[in-house]
């Protein structure tokens, strides 16, 4: 039996970070029975809340869709590829949105990239709550659009599974192989293009 454990999939990073840090990963093997408490589940959103933005526009917002609403069934329709044979074991999930005016006449360009700070903030107060996340960029966003009346002004960014971990041999075979292979990143000096 393969049980992954936060321990065994620690990034072996080049330099020390913060040990939340360090522990993060992005499983695809949750407990489908485990439940998140309303006081944590709304934890996890404050931390999402008090991330920064540009001009503090503050452009994210989100769909929660706990397991066995409607709201989580039309997210789980709308998920494509692997997506599909796993994400409905987890507890949560959450569509990332963002709201891309300003006003009437400007949009602004930097809300996608400020729901991408929301979520890594989510995504680090999960983990400190013990649980996990999993961002997904495949899904169908008109069906999850329709889905939800979101309007021109929203757009759909990510959905991102929330959950607690389960076990790795609950998964189909590839899905498996992917969950325990060694967790990889380019080398630090290869992401720099000037470090002057």
């Amino acid at each position: 039996m393969t049980l992954i454990t936060d321990t065994s999939r620690r990034a072996d990073t080049e330099s020390p970070l913060i040990e939340i840090l360090a522990e993060r990963w992005s499983p695809r093997s949750y407990d489908k029975t485990a439940v998140i408490d309303e006081a944590t589940l709304t934890t996890v959103l404050e931390a999402a809340r008090w991330a920064p933005s540009a001009s503090n526009m503050q452009p994210a917002r989100f769909i929660v869709a706990r397991r066995g609403s409607a709201s989580f069934a039309n997210i789980t329709d709308a998920l494509m590829g692997f997506n599909r044979a796993w994400a409905d074991t987890a507890s949560v999930l959450v569509v990332n949105v963002a709201k891309l005016s300003i006003d009437e006449t400007r949009e602004n360009p930097w809300a996608r990239y400020d729901v991408g700070q929301a979520v890594a903030h989510l995504s680090i107060q999960a983990q400190h709550e013990g649980l996990h996340t999993h961002q997904m960029g495949g899904f169908d966003g008109a069906a999850i659009a329709a889905a939800f009346n979101l309007t021109d002004d929203q757009a759909v960014v990510t959905v991102t599974a929330l959950g607690v971990l389960g076990n790795a041999e609950d998964l189909t075979p590839e899905l498996r192989e992917r969950e325990i292979a060694p967790r990889t990143r380019l080398p630090l000096a290869e992401l720099l293009l000037e470090n002057d």
